[in-house]
């Protein structure tokens, strides 16, 4: 079996919620720290957890 790093993990998330695409994580640990990072940098997701994970959904500011 593969273990990845978890650092590695949420910069990943990250990444790609920077991108403007979805993200999900299904280990807690890793939705506890992405969601710490989100915080941090105020980084406007919604949040859809389910009891198998965690979806992260970025939210774009529309231009009117």
């Amino acid at each position: 079996m593969l273990i990845l790093d978890q650092k590695r993990l949420v910069q990943s998330k990250l990444e790609q919620l920077n991108k403007g695409e979805i993200a999900y994580a299904e280990s807690k640990e890793i939705i506890r720290l992405v969601k710490r990072e989100l915080n941090k940098q105020n980084f406007p997701v919604v949040y859809d957890e389910t009891d198998s994970g965690c979806w992260f959904i970025p939210q774009h500011e529309t231009v009117l």
